[in-house]
């Protein structure tokens, strides 16, 4: 469609598509159909697009990852599985997580009870509960992308997306 027809009162938005606008848009149509049959969408990617379009809070803010031990950490000798250590920023909340074999062990600062919700595409979302000095476990780690989504109070952060 074109911008000369947005439909708020412009003087062409009682009038009928012109035969350019209807043959691109049959077009467009056209090439979706075939795009659907030739290369479609896998439903496992099509549910982890509508999950992460569900993040969308415009009262969440970001928090930025500002520490990963796969690239920040120096490694240790004889260690054969460490833990991933990573560390989130957003202004003054900062979450720290170590991911292990066994679950996720971490804490939210500054102290104080929160819901976080571990994202992980189109698996069920881990419902996590940190204590008043912030700290929280879960019972079984993410396996591929995942995200945490802290609720403190009125305030919600979003961790940036990590492969497990």
């Amino acid at each position: 469609m074109s911008d000369t027809h947005d439909g708020f009162g412009d003087e062409r938005s009682d009038q009928a598509f012109t035969d350019d606008e209807l043959a691109t848009g049959l077009l467009e149509e056209e090439l979706r159909q075939a795009a659907a049959i030739l290369d479609p969408v896998p439903t496992g990617l099509r549910q982890v697009a509508v999950d992460a379009f569900a993040l969308h809070d415009l009262d969440a803010r970001v928090a930025e990852l500002t520490f990963d031990s796969l690239v920040d950490a120096i490694p240790v000798r004889g260690e054969t599985d460490p833990p991933r250590m990573l560390t989130f920023r957003a202004d003054d909340v900062t979450v720290d997580v170590e991911v292990t074999s066994d679950g996720l062990i971490g804490q939210v600062l500054p102290p104080g009870p929160a819901r976080i919700e571990v994202l992980s595409g189109p698996l069920a979302h881990a419902r996590l509960a940190a204590d008043e000095l912030g700290r929280f476990t879960g019972e079984a780690p993410p396996t591929g992308p995942f995200a945490l989504r802290l609720r403190t109070g009125r305030e919600v952060v979003v961790t940036e997306w990590l492969r497990a």
